[in-house]
This record gives structure tokens, sequence and C-alpha cells, in this order.
């Protein structure tokens, strides 16, 4: 047995890659039932997992996807016709494939779950409505005693072209030997192009192949009857082969022919061959046979006319990507150093060297930062199959319109962003999108309309979730508020709009009057916002009653290394992220006033409400009397606070270091840098800080 857990990891990734774009599809296939593109494209994709689950030994994915087949071909061939029951059924075939891909993920086996009752569903889709239709007839066996027991195979009747036979006459000249080897395989054999792999392998461990009849492709798409033929030339003797195949399982019968040397003026032209090259490109093929190389649309492409064409993309642990990043950062750690030394007679050579050193890692470290973007229709692509599904659960005409699906962030941020969206979608879906009847009261078409669209803002990344729906019903949200004791009955007509869509994002808090598999439980907004605010991002609210919700979420393109601001309060340096300081203004002690127990300042007609770091850090004051006061202006969303400092020591690119397990817990502190002079200055967070 071969070991196949070499590609485990490849199997996994492009196992990922097969589904999402089969969730696509089915989506596709449901919106237009008679578009024989789509259905051929889901049949190909089954027909590649198939493949590629046979190939690693995963049984039962592999005979829940032949089945899948199956009904596939019954749809392509007319035999039966597109449902809303049997897209459903497809989707739970799918949803079945990402639980055996789950499995894989974490233990490396599929698991124990037949998924019977859906094969069970899926053969009986197709045998009514097959059952009279005539099956195709099986290959005679041609009885003819004067012919060779391989003449009596269809793939072994044919004849080498010149070419071909030019290839054996230089093997046998050069003392190697020449072979027609025709394989049959069991009739009971489901997965005919997973063993034919195996076949191939093993073949290719002891000869080079240079003719396949059915071709490598036709093989690969299971194309074939139940037998094949190859011919190859060897150093080995015919018992090898004899032996070795025949030790495969569900092989019937192998036949080894040597071949002889022969005139090639008597031999055909090659029709679609312009070179020996040509030839041996097309049938060595096989040896291509992968996991990586099952999707059919990066096939090798080997008639006249047609090159290999290699990818421009290669799969890149994350791991490796972040030993990369740390060694840059390292390096921007090493110049900032440089930068700070104080070089008495510094000569012009030196400068120079600094700057050019400053461009070759502000170089490297956007090639890095390149590497790790990744698109949003990464996690985009999972929504429209979420949406079709609430919607069903809710009785509601829901459309999803996304944009955007480009824009790229770092992969450590996408890994993230998955279950905040989810929330958000879901909430605008069972909140926003108003029933039909509701709907048509207002006015307004049966299909809601739920918008996702994510877009690049200088350093930053928003995405936008709006629906055309009721709105945020803030005076629900006001008495739900008093009700938990938020905020006292005499004070809530004081609020602002912003403060009472604030309370949606407290712990427990729901509009809901009944807890349902979708809502209820006041948990969703609650971890949108703690989950952006981790990754040093915020949430903003805008609502209209009767026309609906926009949730925007902005988030730094990446979290490893960033420009800041350095500042000193007390005998600390500390970092604060330069995307999110407004501007710096000095005032007079005299000029900050104590509102309602909270010290502000006036500014331009806005009051802005002051937060005494050395207070809330715990960094002694040295006492003195200041006739003039530091203050950094930041910004939460759209809310602003000024962030009272000692000194300011300048803007600096600086690398996110974590604070590890212990201290991870900490509120006020994002993570920590180290500074060029070899000290570690915290990096503040604003988000946990601003009032």
């Amino acid at each position: 047995m071969m070991d196949m857990s070499q590609y485990l990891e490849i199997f996994i990734d492009e196992t990922k890659e097969h589904l999402q774009g089969l969730n696509q599809s089915l989506l596709q296939l449901e919106q237009n039932p008679q578009d024989k593109s789509v259905l051929n494209e889901i049949f190909r994709v089954a027909h590649t997992l198939k493949g590629m689950a046979g190939t690693m030994g995963f049984g039962r994915m592999a005979k829940l996807t032949h089945d899948m087949e199956n009904v596939l071909q019954a749809l392509r061939n007319d035999q039966i016709s597109v449902s809303s029951r049997l897209v459903d059924l497809l989707f739970k075939c799918l949803d079945a494939l990402e639980s055996y891909t789950e499995n894989i993920v974490n233990s490396g086996e599929e698991g124990n779950n037949d998924f019977n009752d859906i094969i069970t569903e899926l053969n009986d889709s197709i045998e009514k409505k097959t059952s009279a239709t005539a099956q195709p007839a099986k290959q005679p066996v041609v009885k003819n005693e004067e012919k060779t027991e391989q003449a009596m195979y269809p793939t072994a009747n044919f004849t080498l072209n010149q070419y071909e036979q030019n290839v054996v006459n230089k093997a046998i000249g050069m003392g190697m030997n020449a072979y027609k080897i025709t394989v049959v395989l069991n009739k009971s054999c489901v997965l005919k192009s997973a063993r034919s792999f195996i076949i191939f392998q093993t073949l290719e461990r002891y000869s080079e192949i240079i003719k396949s009849v059915p071709k490598v492709e036709d093989i690969e798409d299971e194309k074939f009857d139940f037998e094949f033929t190859v011919v190859c030339v060897s150093k080995e003797s015919p018992e090898v082969f004899d032996k070795s195949i025949n030790g495969i399982a569900e092989v019937d019968k192998v036949i080894v022919v040597p071949l002889e040397a022969m005139d090639i003026k008597n031999c055909p032209q090659p029709s679609d061959m312009s070179s020996e090259e040509d030839i041996k490109s097309e049938d060595t093929d096989s040896s291509q046979h992968e996991p990586e190389k099952k999707e059919q649309d990066n096939k090798v492409q080997s008639s006249q006319g047609h090159k290999t064409k290699t990818g421009k993309t290669v799969r890149v642990d994350i791991d490796r990507l972040d030993v990369l990043m740390n060694l840059v950062s390292e390096l921007i750690i090493i110049k900032t150093r440089l930068e700070g030394l104080d070089i008495k007679d510094g000569s012009q050579a030196y400068g120079e060297s600094i700057e050019y050193l400053e461009r070759i890692t502000t170089s490297l470290h956007d090639a890095v930062m390149k590497v790790r973007m990744v698109p949003v229709e990464m996690v985009f692509n999972r929504f429209p199959r979420m949406i079709r599904d609430v919607s069903r659960e809710l009785g509601k005409e829901i459309q999803l319109n996304m944009s955007g699906e480009e824009t790229e962030l770092d992969r450590t941020v996408i890994d993230e962003i998955g279950d905040p969206l989810i929330h958000l979608l879901r909430n605008s879906a069972d909140h926003g999108i108003e029933s039909k009847e509701k709907r048509a009261q207002a006015g307004k078409p049966a299909v809601g309309q739920i918008n996702l669209k994510a877009y690049q803002d200088g350093n930053n990344v928003v995405i936008e979730v709006d629906d055309d729906g009721q709105g945020i019903d803030l005076e629900k949200v006001k008495k739900k508020a008093i009700e938990r004791g938020l905020v006292k009955k005499e004070m809530v007509n004081t609020l602002t709009q912003k403060d009472i869509i604030d309370f949606l994002f407290k712990p427990s808090f729901s509009t809901s009057d009944k807890i349902s598999n979708i809502s209820g439980r006041g948990v969703g907004l609650d971890v949108v916002k703690t989950k952006i605010e981790q990754l040093g991002g915020v949430v903003e609210v805008e609502t209209e009653a009767g026309k609906g919700s926009k949730f925007i979420i902005r988030l730094p393109l990446t979290l490893a290394i960033i420009q800041a601001l350095l500042v000193v309060i007390g005998s600390e340096k500390y970092a604060i992220p330069l995307n999110s300081i407004k501007e710096i203004i000095k005032i007079t002690p005299d000029q900050i006033k104590n509102v309602q127990k909270q010290d502000v300042i006036l500014l331009r007609n806005m009051v802005i409400p002051i937060v005494k770091l050395g207070e809330i850090l715990e960094v002694p004051d040295d006492d003195k009397e200041k006739k003039r006061l530091t203050v950094v202006i930041v910004k939460k969303g759209e809310k602003l606070s000024g962030f009272l400092v000692d000194s300011l020591i300048g803007q600096q690119e600086i690398v996110i270091k974590p604070l590890g397990k212990l201290l991870s817990g900490i509120k006020c502190i994002a993570g920590a840098t180290i500074l060029g002079d070899g000290n570690v200055a915290l990096i503040l967070d604003v988000n946990s800080l601003a009032v």
C-alpha cells in the first residue's frame, strides 16, 4: 500500500476549494434549473471529489459522491429534472461532505457516519424514473480461438504510429524491453479512476509509459469500460508487471505482451502529433495523478499546439509566512535601533546607508504583507447558502447582494471575521427584513434585500451589512434598557440615537420577544463588538425607521506591523496606533472642565471627554504643575476622546508582539513592541480606553 499521508494537506485544501465551488454552483442551479453548464460543473466537482477521496482511502466520502454522480448523470441525460426537493437533497450531500472534511482536518479520518439516509434518498430519486431506461450494452467479447488473448479486448486493438514505434525501437536498441500491457478491472469496481491511479503509479515505478488507450484524460474521467491498455518501455521482465499489478485489489486480469522492433516506414503517420516529444508528453501525464492534479481545469493539455501552463500561485503554510514576518519584524527593529544610535560626526555615507536600509525594509515589509493578503471572497462565499437556509426557516424571501469580494485583508484578520459577519447577516434577516405581509403593507417589494459590501479606505478595510427592512425600533430598545436597569426611566429621553443603539451591543441584550434558532438570546451583537475590537476595529450603526439599517465594520489591513505615535506617560513609553489618532493639541489646565463627573474640553464647539492615561495605567506622576498639557485626540468610530499624555516622542513603525497567555486578558493594552534601544513599550488599546 502506498503512503498517502503526504498528500493529506493538499487533499484538504483542494477539497475545501471544491466544496466552496459546489456551494456556489448549487445556488446557481436553484436559480437556473435549465442551465446545463452549471449542472456539468457540479458533476465535474462531484467526480473530482470522488476520485480524490477514493485515492486517499476515504471510502464513505467516495461512496456518497459516487451516488451523487448517479443522480447528476440522470439530470444531465434528462432522465429526471431539477426540482426544489432535489436541490435540497444535493445541499444535504454538500453538508455531509463538509462534515467528512471537518473530521479529516481534525483527526485525519473521515469518521463513521455513512449518511445512509442521504444515500437512500439519492438512489430513490432516480430509481423510479430510470428503471425503464435501457442499460448500455456491455462490450462483446470476440470469440475467435485464432486470436490472441489480448486481441479479445477492445483497448488492445491498436497499432503504433511511426513516432511511437520509433520510441520502442530506440528502447529495444538500448537493451530495454517494450510491452503492451492490458489491465482488466473487476466489474464491481466502483472507483475505476482511483484504482487506475494506483495501477499507473505501479507501472511508473518500473517503466516509462509512452501510450495509453484510452487517453489518460479519459481514464481520469472514467470514460472507459473496465479495461485499458498501455505501451511502456522498461528494463524489467514481464513477470514483474504481472505480479505487481495482479497484487492490486479489484484487478481481474493482466496481459503482458512483449513488443518487437519494426520498420517505421510501415507504421501509420500520427494525425495529431508533430514530434516524438509530444507523444511522450501526452502519455506520461499519468505521473501527475496526485490529488492536486485532479482538478480538471488545471489538467495538462498535450495535444498539438497546447503547452502546459504553469500555475502562478502556490499554497504556503501560514506558519511559514509567520516565520518570514517575524524575520522582517526583527529587521525593522534593528533599523529603528540604528536610526537611534548617537553617532558622533556621522558621515554622509552612514546617513545614506540608513536611508537605503529603510527603503529596503519598507519594500520587504510591503512584499510580505501582500503575500499574507487574501480576498474577503473566501469568507463571503459561505453566506449565500446561509441566507437561503435562514430565509426558508423564517418564511421570508431574501436576496443577498455581495460586492467588493476582491478586497484583500491579512489572513489573520480573515480567519476571525466570519463569525461577526454571520451574526450581522442573521440579525438583518431576522430583525431587519419584515414578513411578506408587512412589506406589502409598507409598499415594499416582496423580496427583501441584504447588501454585503467590502472596500478599502486608506489603511482600513470597511465591510458594510445593510438591509431595506424596518430599521431598529428605538422605542423598543429603550424599553428593554429600562427593564434591564441599564438606564433610568427619567434619563432615557436625554439619550442620543447612538447611545440607544449602543445598548444592542451589551451582553445578553435582545429585543426579541421569543427565543428561536436564529435569535433571542442576546449574544449576537455582543459577539460582533467584542471580536471586532479584539481585531483593532470598530462597529458603527446607521438606521432609519421603515427604511432599514446599516452596520459598518472598520478593520485594520494588518495586525502585524503598524505606524504608531510613541508617547511618554510618567516614566513609561507607550504606543498609540496612528490610524486611531485624529489630531494632537496643546491646552492649558484650566480648559479642562468637569461635567457629570467626567473631565471634558471644548474643541471647535465639540465636547470631548478627557482620559487621564496616567491614572488609568497607574503610572506615578512627577507632581510638577504643568502650564501646557498635551492631548492626543483619538477616534472610536465617530466618537472622539482626548488622551492626556506628558510628552511626545514621535511617529514610528512598530512591530506588534502578543502579550502571551498570562497577560492576554488585560484591558487597555493591545500588545507590546520592542523599541530601537531594546526596551519594551506597551501598545494602548484605543477602543477600550476611549470614553
